[in-house]
């Protein structure tokens, strides 16, 4: 549990299509999805923040710019996992830590890909 935590969010529109999936969702169709950062810590910096929103917010995109307006299933990684939120939702935290200074501590990746329909990510957090 972090003392702290900060959340940024921001969007992409992308088309998937569901493998193996046997309803309409297996048809190629299109979300503008929501994407919600968490970071989290234990202490602030002398600047009195746990890592600037703007900051944050920059690496998210960055990250979401790769899959924005394509089709993911045709994105490399996915041509053989199913695009689902769940999995797009890991890939974004995947991406995101590995855009991140070491002291900020990505806790969760959230994936909304209809109104309420959300699917998340969390990885293990370091040892502080």
């Amino acid at each position: 549990m972090f003392m702290y935590t900060i959340r940024v969010g921001a969007s992409f529109s992308a088309a998937h299509n569901l493998r193996e999936y046997g309803g309409k969702c297996e048809n190629q169709h299109g979300h503008n999805w929501r994407v919600t950062a968490c970071l989290g810590g234990e202490a602030l910096g002398a600047d009195g923040m746990l890592f600037d929103f703007s900051e944050l917010r920059r690496l998210l995109r960055e990250v979401l710019s790769e899959l924005d307006h394509s089709n993911i299933n045709a994105h490399p990684d996915f041509t053989h996992t199913n695009p689902t939120a769940e999995n797009i939702a890991r890939w974004i935290y995947a991406r995101l830590q590995g855009v991140l200074p070491p002291q900020a501590r990505l806790v969760e990746v959230t994936a909304e890909e209809t109104d309420g329909s959300i699917a998340g990510y969390s990885g293990n957090p370091s040892p502080s």
